[in-house]
């Protein structure tokens, strides 16, 4: 042998010699001679007190998943018993986590690049204390910088692959949330195929997407408050949580209960080291739609007992804002079913609520929470704090709006068959709602009704105190055989109603608003009738009594009716409201008053031809909305004419209501000669009773 041969022989048996010396040596070394020394490292890095308190061992075994030459080689395994980790100073309590073993694989080359690898670590028992107080201090953020401000920064980096774990318990505190939650993990007795709990479509999903979702391995429970309101709930997951794999679907089921909201998901969370995406079925159930306001800080109308279930997706880390999409769901709010699409963005200023929502069946009852106009125990039954007084009409519970500036919202609505009773002469609904910093539109609120629409421009301004609302109303079209079609005499009518309004007002409530409300109310009927049978189809005990003293039982054909209020401070005052019959002419005169809510209203028919009346003094009707009083006033009827006061004065208002006369089914408009007659300064054309 050469000497250079044999010097290299020297070398590489001296290497060898040196490593199975240093492996020995490991191997042999009593780790617990340098717990000291890192405990106090680690306390000065993490800037709290950090102990291992029972033995510290490095054990060797080989890794088959490795693969290559690697699965044959042994790796350092560091186990370490009874961790503590302690809290910051600012805690109350000492210690934050505690464990009852550590086990991790660390890799031996990176370190050479000044990088600690631990591909896997695993956790027993750990048992952890988190909190976060009200200025957003929170014992799980660790500052990792040197002390001293001035020295350089360490360029040691760790990645950590995958942490697993089994039983343990957390303990959330977070004052920011008005939170606290005690969440008890055990293992499972047997693991539950992830197809099991989300069905074989979300299962083969993953699987498509070339992931593989792990068994459900433990199970959990969890009690305590959320946003001040009782927690409580089951659920489970999986068993191996993926750090450095944002792809690993990490499996996530969960049915909880916060105060009477029922939450139930079932699905993955993928890139958990950064909360990176939720891809989840989600079923809620409440009381009340607007009571996930304090739980989501979502802005939703009252609403009657709802339940929904559909694919929530979430994607925490996007440039513009948090993200989440409610996809393709389907449930029930009262009793009309719902469906569609909402997303909602955690953006900057306000985030944003939009979507398409459908209802293929929609009970018009299930609208009254919109506005209040519920009962007190369907109100109670909500968590209303509002209580519709006895004997008030007009809504009181007050718009919420404290809430319309905390986000904004572009969601168009769509009732495609309005249910209820065969009365009721709604068919349709579809609305454009638009929210924007405190600014409430109805861009339009749009009803079918009777064979015609209900078109509604309205617009409620959140920003003022009180609120400030304007609404712009035009009726078009009803088809008076269509709105009442139980009454027999209008099943051959050719007529219609048509109507403008517009109303502003202040106030926080529907009552509010109309008590403080200005604006005008145009209305014009021709061909219809009315019998003592429609005011009862419209629940008019009233209007049937005036209907019986003026017609007496018979069905009377109406020629044309026509009515123009003005409205100031509340007090509709009409400008001119009359009906032409066939058997007479009725004018009506007096107030309606939104702020009081009464009425007081005179009523003074003329006779026409020889279909004599046997009424010869006016009528009155008077008193609450709730339960108004007619009776005959002890006056005889002035002379003909005299309920229109004045014809100069009518002669404006017959002007603008002839800009309502529409052709009925290519008949004459009988409205159209009535008007003209009262544009002209001329008394329609009637003749005096001989009674």
């Amino acid at each position: 042998m050469t000497r250079p041969r044999k010097i290299l022989a020297w070398i590489v048996g001296t290497l060898v010699v040196l490593i199975a010396v240093l492996v020995v040596v490991i191997a042999t070394f009593d780790w617990n001679r340098v717990k000291p020394t890192l405990n106090a490292k680690v306390s000065e890095a993490l800037h709290r007190p950090f102990a291992i308190n029972g033995n510290l061992d490095v054990l060797w075994a080989r890794e088959p998943q490795e693969g290559g030459w690697r699965a044959w080689v042994p790796w350092p395994h560091f186990v370490a018993e009874d961790l503590t980790l302690g809290n910051p100073e600012w805690s109350k309590e000492p210690q934050m986590v505690g464990l009852k073993r550590v086990e991790f694989r660390l890799s031996p080359l990176p370190l050479l690049a000044e990088r600690i690898v631990i591909p896997r670590i695993d956790l027993t028992q750990p048992d952890a204390n988190l909190q976060r107080l009200a200025d957003g201090r929170a014992n799980w953020t660790f500052d990792f910088g040197p002390k001293d401000p001035d020295a350089e920064p360490s360029k040691w980096v760790m990645d950590i692959g995958a942490i697993g774990f089994d039983k343990g318990h957390v303990v959330y505190d977070d004052v920011t949330l008005k939170a606290h939650a005690d969440v008890l993990i055990d293992p499972l007795g047997k693991p539950i195929p992830f197809s099991d709990i989300v069905g074989s479509g979300a299962a083969k999903k993953v699987t498509d997407q070339g992931a593989t979702a792990q068994d459900y391995a433990f199970g959990f429970k969890v009690t305590g408050r959320y946003k001040d309101q009782p927690v409580n709930g089951t659920g489970k997951i999986g068993g191996l949580l993926a750090l450095q794999d944002a792809a690993q679907p990490f499996p996530v089921q969960a049915d909880v209960r916060i105060a009477d909201t029922h939450v139930a998901v079932a699905g993955t969370l993928t890139d958990p080291r950064n909360l990176g995406a939720l891809d989840l079925r989600l079923k809620l159930e409440g009381a009340s739609l607007s009571k996930l306001y304090p739980l989501t800080g979502v802005t939703l109308p009252d609403s009657p007992p709802y339940s929904t279930d559909g694919h929530l997706q979430a994607k925490l880390h996007e440039p513009t804002g948090a993200s989440f999409e409610y996809q393709s769901f389907n449930g029930k709010i009262g009793n009309s079913d719902i469906h569609g699409d909402l997303a909602f963005v955690a953006s900057q200023p306000r985030p944003k609520l939009s979507g398409k929502l459908v209802s293929n069946q929609l009970l018009f009852t299930d609208l009254a929470p919109l506005i209040g106009a519920d009962s007190n125990a369907k109100q109670a039954a909500r968590g209303s704090e509002s209580k519709q007084p006895a004997g008030k009409v007009l809504p009181v519970e007050e718009f919420r709006t404290d809430r319309w500036r905390a986000m904004d919202a572009d969601v168009e609505f769509t009732g495609k068959k309005i249910v209820q009773s065969k009365d009721l002469p709604f068919t349709d609904l579809y609305t454009h709602v638009v929210l924007n910093d405190g600014q409430l539109n109805l861009e339009p609120l749009r009803f079918g009704v009777a064979g015609g629409n209900l078109d509604a421009q309205i617009g409620l301004n959140g920003r003022t105190t009180p609120l400030q609302g304007h609404a712009k109303l035009t009726a078009r079209g009803f088809k008076l055989k269509q709105l009442f079609p139980t009454f027999e005499p209008m099943k051959t009518s050719f007529g219609q109603l048509n109507g403008d309004a517009d109303i502003s007002g202040t106030g926080n409530s529907v009552s509010a608003l109309l008590g403080s409300s200005n604006g005008n109310l145009k209305l014009l009927i021709n061909d219809g009738a009315i019998s003592r049978g429609l005011m009862e189809i419209a629940g008019l005990n009233v209007g049937n009594y005036v209907v019986g003293k003026i017609f007496g039982d018979n069905d009377v054909k109406i020629n044309c009716a026509a009515a123009d209020l003005g409205i100031k401070d509340g007090l509709a005052t009409p400008r001119l409201i009359v009906f032409d019959t066939e058997n007479a002419i009725i004018y009506v005169d007096g107030t309606v008053n939104f702020k009081t809510e009464q009425l007081d209203l005179k009523i003074n028919p003329e006779s026409k031809g020889f279909r004599l009346l046997s009424l010869r003094s006016p009528l009155y009707v008077r008193g609450p909305f709730a339960k108004p009083s007619a009776g005959v006033q002890a006056v005889p009827l002035l002379l003909r004419g005299a309920g229109m006061v004045a014809l100069g004065v009518v002669a404006a208002p017959a002007a603008g209501l002839l800009a309502l006369v529409a052709p009925s089914g290519g008949e004459p408009n009988q409205c159209t000669p009535l008007l003209e007659q009262m544009k002209a300064g001329k008394a329609p054309k009637t003749v005096q009773s001989t009674h």
